[in-house]
């Protein structure tokens, strides 16, 4: 049993490890980040504005959104690793959870046999909860998540509403 178990986890490892899958990924990344506008157009001074009325900061954050997603995101991902690296807890106990996961399913049902006695994996998936709950409430995840989509809509909406839209859409908006 434990036999063929392997031998499918084998197969589907090397499934995920084919050449063509790498490819299809990588690809998948590259078109992603070759939306990636250049450092000199997100941070174009020129274009920063006050907006005259909530009209334009509508039509504004439509565009730019949807112009500088790529930028944005790679805000959002370097805000949320700044929040795991100011919440020294928070990130122990992810790495807890999943290293315990990990370790648990590593055994594939089996029983952890130590010198202290035998442990089912039902006994250890609950030892695991029983730790990472109150941790994870001493970690305060609520209160960084509010913190991340708080500082992230700020800076992104914020960049969005005053950067102007290029004046080659504006006269494309004239003609239609």
């Amino acid at each position: 049993m434990n036999q063929i178990n392997a031998m499918s986890q084998l197969a589907s490892f090397s499934e995920n490890l084919s050449i063509d899958n790498i490819k299809s990924q990588a690809m998948a990344i590259k078109s992603k980040f070759g939306s990636l506008r250049s450092v000199q157009d997100f941070f174009n001074i020129k274009r920063l504005s006050k907006p005259q009325n909530f009209s334009e900061i509508q039509s504004r954050i439509s565009y730019n959104l949807n112009y500088f997603s790529s930028n944005y995101g790679i805000i959002i991902g370097c805000l949320s690793i700044y929040t795991l690296l100011t919440n020294l807890l928070l990130l122990f106990v992810i790495c807890f959870v999943f290293l315990g996961l990990l370790g648990i399913g590593k055994l594939d049902g089996q029983d952890l046999n130590t010198p202290f006695g035998s442990f089912k994996t039902t006994q250890l998936y609950t030892g695991l909860v029983c730790i990472a709950v109150p941790l994870g409430f001493l970690a305060s995840p609520f209160s960084t998540m509010m913190w991340l989509i708080g500082a992230s809509s700020v800076t992104v909406l914020g960049h969005a509403a005053l950067m102007e839209k290029p004046i080659e859409t504006v006269f494309d908006e004239e003609t239609v």
